[in-house]
């Protein structure tokens, strides 16, 4: 698997000596399985309120959804989520699972009851369905789709398509690792929360991101943690 994180996950791998298994799935059986003590680890995950109910969490970068769209914008900007609700012509594609916040549950709830909601499994999949609708967009982190689309080669040529607005009222919040406290014996999470820190101090993450994407898809949506008085 190519990717920041299992880069991330390969290194620690070699300097402490141990080895992740890591295993593909839909982001929405991976809550399942992360919920229930089936999955040890959840990597590049936002951190939310029902995850830390299940978890510790490590953060890694600061990060921030934002508004997707393909083509040319024959509209206002958005700039709240209101601003998406109220252009009926949009509907909205989002994959199932994801969680950045209250203002983007409610988004959800609201368009579904008009429907124009789609739950997809994957980010490749909403990307496909904006290919062929440009009325649709989706809320996530630019750099996920943008990954998405870079190694599926049916959309690999809609890359420079790709338009990001921030909205107000979904802020920057932090991504990073989660461990299951339910799973992991104590002193195997007191290790793996060390050097995912240790990881995250160094800058290891965001240097990373800067390795995979360019600058514009970076750009208010991805920057280094704050750095925290000694």
């Amino acid at each position: 698997m190519r990717g920041i994180y299992p880069d991330i996950l390969n290194a620690i791998s070699t300097k402490e000596k141990c080895r992740f298994v890591v295993m593909p799935v839909p982001r929405a059986r991976l809550e399942k399985l992360y919920e229930s003590g089936k999955a040890d680890m959840i990597v590049a995950s936002t951190r939310s309120v029902r995850r830390d109910e299940f978890g510790v969490f490590v953060p890694m970068v600061r990060s921030r959804a934002m508004v997707i769209s393909l083509g040319d914008l024959q509209r206002a900007p958005f700039k709240t989520t209101q601003d998406v609700l109220n252009n009926k012509e949009v509907r909205l594609v989002v994959v199932r699972g994801y969680d950045y916040g209250n203002a983007y549950h409610e988004l959800i709830e609201a368009m579904g009851k008009e429907n124009r909601v789609l739950l997809e499994a994957d980010p490749n999949a909403v990307a496909r369905l904006m290919k062929t609708n440009s009325n649709d967009v989706t809320i996530m982190v630019p750099t996920i789709i943008y990954g998405a689309m870079q190694e599926d080669v049916r959309l690999s040529d809609q890359l420079e398509k790709l338009r990001f607005e921030p909205l107000d009222n979904i802020p920057w919040g932090e991504s990073g690792v989660y461990l299951s406290k339910t799973s992991l014996e104590p002193g195997l999470m007191k290790f793996l929360q060390s050097a995912m820190q240790r990881t995250a101090q160094a800058g290891t993450v965001h240097k990373g991101f800067a390795a995979y994407y360019p600058p514009q898809v970076l750009k208010d949506s991805i920057k280094p943690l704050e750095k925290t008085a000694p």
